[in-house]
């Protein structure tokens, strides 16, 4: 086991970021790790849990221990109890690092009520046997600094520095790396005298707070919630001036603040809402009341989202008091801090430091490395993925992430300019791998090819025409005809409405009796696989064995290992009737078509999922007990079970994905998430590759 101490080279280095980036760094490749904050160290205005462990718990599985209040340690350090104090810090320590092959351990910063920690940083550097990095922000005299705090830890040459994480590092004007800059002008990187596990970028998203937390940091008056729980604050403006010399600062994420009569601003705020400008709210200051007539007349505006806040205070005050807010991510703020893990995540060379520490590759399959792997396989795939929902804004967001990363490119379906709006008001630039497709300028190419496939049901081209004004049967005549490589649909549409253009016009593949679903469900200690919980009412033996064998060859395809349960109300030979006897008959079939699997069936979701009750019930079972893909016996059985462990669990199913098609079709669900949107992209670039 390794013990990583992450130990700040001076105060404001953004240690509890790089922290939680290592966390989710390693937790994405599968890494059996641990976090520990030995001591907690509370910023003067917290009132609520240590922000580290606390961000840990809300992010991954573990459940780190509560550090030490930095006021008791600092108590027993000035009366003796040293020992003490690091006895209960080991004996957590020991806790927290069971079973696992690396712990991060997170130091403490110099504040002024603390300045002197860099000793206290090396006796628990020293304490816990740990390889130190040195974490830094990027500033003048930059190797300095670094060779003053690795002295403590025995200088820059030590065997205990294993390297350092550079964070906030300038952006290069001339479009040049800004890793590329930092190597250039430091000695310690470029002379390989320290080695560069980390180099991170300003990237002033991932300090935005939301209209919240501006409305608890000034006590403000709350006049219309709208959107403030997640609308986030980019920039801020003091309108002094008329409103068409300030018309530039009504931008996306501006916090604009006018004093509380200013109702030509109230106005203009109104009429940007109603135009899809996301302001992140408006801040009226002073004590004179707003006109009732104005407000009336702005409502529509409010009614998009815009949050509308008042302060007593004036607005020169109040703008003094916005520039001091606490840069902390508030505790209840988990976006914000998942925005940072993510962002941190690539800038980190944990590849390197997984080599270092000799962690061997796990096969266990958390959610983070479910997403790293599908990420990594659709970047390999190169394939291209039709989106009928072009115009829909989560969906221009999705694609324009998707060419950015690498992960498919993307085609939106959809009138130009439409998209082009949605993309600005969003502040999103769709990058080159993002294409516009206008169905009006297209669509009477597919008529005959549509008349073809459709034929047999006596479709005529005016009929063709009228079934291609719906953008989903658009997308799958494309898919269809091998223009673009799979489909993604469903934030605005049922999952009929997606799914039935691709029976008609796809068809099933070669070998494949139904096309099935499946759920990938992100436990928080490992990803399941779900079938069939969207698709088939009622399968026969015969169907049922097929989504068994479609489900465990998904499985096996994004890395999780296939041990297949057979789902039902009975376990073996305890029960008898005609549901059970379906659930054993399909768990023939499928032993007999696919020896080379391990399935087993029927099991009761107890028996199959947990080994104590799996020991009692199916001692013999190869599957009981370890199962990672579960089928249900019916629809009704496996969309209440996925939904039940979703929502009593607060667990993210990644799906439907469906099975059995020539070419991929995947569903969305209508609150389906920018990130669900991107994964969906992402497995179906994946499935594009294999089909």
């Amino acid at each position: 086991m390794h013990t990583l101490f992450l130990a700040p080279a001076g105060s404001g280095v953004g240690l509890t970021s790089v922290a939680l980036g290592l966390v989710r760094s390693l937790d994405s490749r599968g890494v059996r790790f641990s976090f520990f904050k030995p001591i907690g160290q509370p910023h003067a205005s917290d009132s609520g849990p240590e922000r580290s462990t606390h961000f840990v718990r809300a992010t991954t599985s573990l459940n780190p221990s509560d550090p030490i209040p930095l006021i008791e340690a600092a108590r027993m350090l000035t009366s003796g109890k040293t020992d003490e104090l690091f006895e209960m810090i080991v004996r957590e320590f020991h806790r927290s690092s069971e079973g696992v092959d690396v712990v991060i351990v997170e130091g403490l910063v110099a504040t002024p009520d603390f300045p002197h920690v860099s000793d206290l940083n090396t006796h628990l550097a020293r304490t816990l046997s740990a390889e130190v990095i040195l974490v830094a922000a990027d500033q003048d005299k930059l190797d300095s600094l670094l060779e003053v705090a690795a002295r403590p830890f025995g200088g820059i040459s030590d065997s205990t520095i294993v390297g350092a994480i550079i964070n906030r590092i300038p952006r290069p004007t001339d479009g040049s790396s800004h890793k590329t800059a930092l190597l250039q002008r430091s000695r310690l990187f470029s002379q390989e005298k320290l080695k560069l596990l980390g180099a991170i970028p300003v990237n002033p998203d991932l300090q935005a707070p939301r209209v919240i937390d501006v409305a608890r940091a000034l006590g403000a008056e709350i006049v219309n919630e709208g959107e403030i729980f997640t609308r986030r604050v980019r920039n801020s403006s003091l309108l002094a001036r008329t409103v068409p010399n300030m018309l530039h600062t009504f931008s996306p994420g501006a916090l604009l603040m006018t004093p509380g009569d200013r109702s030509d601003v109230l106005i203009a705020a109104a009429m940007a809402a109603l135009n899809k400008v996301p302001l992140a709210a408006i801040l009226l200051t002073g004590d004179t009341p707003v006109d009732e007539g104005v407000m009336e007349f702005c409502k529509p505006g409010f009614a998009t989202g815009l949050p509308l806040l008042r302060v007593q205070n004036n607005s020169l005050g109040t703008a003094v008091a916005l520039m001091n807010m606490s840069p902390e991510i508030p505790a209840d703020d988990i976006e914000r801090v998942q925005a940072v893990m993510s962002a941190l995540e690539v800038e980190l060379d944990s590849d390197w430091l997984a080599a270092h520490a000799q962690i061997p590759v796990e096969t266990r399959m958390s959610p983070a490395a479910f997403y790293f792997k599908i990420t990594e396989m659709a970047r390999k795939a190169h394939r291209v993925v039709v989106l009928p929902e072009g115009d829909e804004p989560r969906t221009v967001r999705a694609a324009a992430l998707s060419a950015e990363r690498g992960i498919a490119r993307c085609v939106l379906l959809g009138n130009p300019e439409s998209i082009l709006a949605v993309a600005k008001a969003q502040e999103v630039v769709l990058p080159e791998g993002v294409t516009i497709v206008d169905p009006q300028v297209v669509r009477e190419k597919y008529v005959p090819a549509l008349v073809e496939l459709r034929k047999h049901k006596g479709i005529g081209p005016e009929a063709a025409r009228d079934q291609l004004t719906d953008n989903v049967v658009l997308g799958t005549m494309m898919l269809a005809l091998g223009e673009v490589d799979g489909l993604v649909s469903g934030a605005v549409h049922s999952s009929a409405n997606t799914i039935r253009p691709s029976l008609q016009l796809i068809k099933t593949k070669p070998g494949a009796n139904v096309v099935s679903s499946i759920f990938f469900m992100c436990l928080p200690d490992q990803v399941l696989v779900y079938g069939d919980c969207a698709v088939n009412p009622d399968p026969n033996a015969e169907e049922l064995a097929d989504i068994a064998i479609q489900s465990a060859d998904s499985a096996v395809r994004f890395g999780i290992p296939a041990r297949v349960a057979m789902i039902s109300y009975s376990t073996g030979e305890s029960g008898s009737g005609v549901d059970v006897d379906k659930v054993r008959e399909a768990t023939r079939i499928a032993k007999e078509r696919r020896p080379d699997l391990l399935i087993d069936g029927p099991l009761q979701y107890d028996a199959a999922a947990i080994a104590d009750v799996a020991a009692t019930k199916a001692p013999d079972s190869p599957v009981a007990g370890r199962a990672t893909v579960f089928i249900f016996p019916d629809l009704n059985t496996g969309n209440t079970t996925y939904k039940a462990v979703q929502r009593s669990a607060n667990v993210v199913s990644v799906g439907p994905m469906l099975q059995g098609l020539r070419r991929p079709v995947n569903d969305l669900s209508r609150g389906a998430l920018v990130e669900d949107i991107l994964y969906t992209i992402a497995i179906t670039a994946i499935q594009a590759a294999e089909a």
